[in-house]
């Protein structure tokens, strides 16, 4: 090829690329919507399929498959908000009571006691504290006002990735067909071969996060019910796994996301608790509340995960380097925000297996 053409072809990707990153804000959430929507088609396209095979109809199997998530999600989310509710309404009590000032003054003094002269500065008052605990409780009411402010945006997304995510569901085949008749002859089995590697990569890799996440919910469920065991005094300890295995789809992040609700519930439940403030960790190291119990417990299962489940269940199903990995998050996290860098992966992964197809293509096509 001319050097002055591939120059040519180098400047026009610049110039496209470039052009795309302008206009991508507006299109973002039409894009973010046709993701998800690509990515729950991956996750129920088996169970649709399978469910088709007995009732005989493809609408109603999917139906059947998306009303039953559906339902469980509310029923999730009702109850969660409803105790989360009683759980704030709980410390709020605790907060107007005048005891509380006395835990808060002996969890002040607790802390100074363990550290040393020179970082006892860095602690604040106890009325800072109770101050502090204060503008805690405002912000989190705060954010619940500003959550159900966007509700009504929230609402619109997710109807349009429901009704998107049943169009492809139901057209999955048809789609496919389709698609595969734009494909020239000559290009046929490579453009096969190439929607079966992006089917396999979202797919397995989706299906693996899914089960490591549910492991990670599990083993953490039963670790904060240990903990309670011993006295910690948590509570929703099933909605605290749950969250736990949610964010462990977000590699490399999740894990500490999932134990910032346990030790937030810890403190809130325990304050003014002279055992719990008292609390030693194997009785050697001084332990607050559980709040060492609680990370220590979180690094075993993320332990237990890294070195076992994943590398079973996932093991490299992208294929990706860490470094890439660290990369591509950064960059979802940057554009999107937390979705993007939960889409991050697999994105990525479908990108790497139309980059090999088209160096294929490159090599071979003197052979096409």
């Amino acid at each position: 090829m001319d050097p002055l053409q591939k120059l040519y072809q180098l400047f026009l990707l610049v110039l496209v690329s470039f052009v795309a990153w302008l206009i991508f804000p507006f299109f973002s959430p039409l894009i973010l919507i046709l993701v998800i929507s690509f990515l729950l088609t991956s996750i129920f396209l088996q169970p649709v399929d399978y469910l088709e095979g007995y009732v005989k109809s493809r609408t109603l199997g999917v139906l059947v498959v998306l009303g039953t998530s559906m339902t469980m999600c509310i029923l999730f989310i009702g109850s969660f908000f409803t105790n989360f509710g009683y759980q704030i309404k709980t410390f709020t009590d605790k907060v107007q009571k005048d005891n509380f000032i006395t835990a808060v003054e002996n969890l002040s003094l607790k802390i100074k006691s363990l550290l040393p002269d020179f970082l006892n500065n860095l602690i604040p008052e106890s009325d800072k504290i109770i101050l502090i605990a204060k503008n805690f409780m405002v912000q989190i009411f705060q954010n619940i006002l500003i959550l159900l402010g966007s509700a009504g945006n929230f609402v619109f997304v997710t109807f349009m990735v429901l009704v998107f995510t049943i169009i492809l569901l139901i057209e999955y085949h048809d789609f496919k067909r389709s698609l595969v008749k734009f494909i020239p002859n000559k290009f046929l089995e490579i453009g096969l071969r190439t929607i079966y590697n992006i089917e396999q990569q979202i797919s397995k890799y989706l299906r693996g996060q899914i089960l490591a996440a549910s492991s990670v919910a599990i083993l953490s469920i039963i670790g904060l019910f240990i903990l309670n065991k011993v006295g910690a005094n948590i509570t929703l300890i099933f909605f605290i796994g749950l969250i736990a295995g949610l964010a462990n789809l977000i590699p490399m992040v999740g894990p500490f996301i999932g134990m910032i609700p346990a030790i937030l519930i810890a403190v809130m439940n325990n304050i003014g608790n002279e055992s719990a403030l008292a609390h030693y960790i194997f009785n050697v190291i001084p332990s607050p509340f559980f709040i060492l119990d609680i990370i220590l417990m979180f690094i075993v299962v993320q332990q237990i995960d890294n070195n076992f489940i994943t590398p079973l269940i996932v093991g490299e199903s992208v294929g990706l380097h860490p470094m890439v990995v660290m990369i591509v998050l950064i960059i979802g996290g940057t554009l999107i925000g937390p979705l993007g860098m939960l889409f991050a992966i697999p994105t990525a992964g479908v990108l790497k297996v139309l980059l090999r197809e088209i160096i294929f293509i490159s090599k071979n096509s003197h052979l096409l």
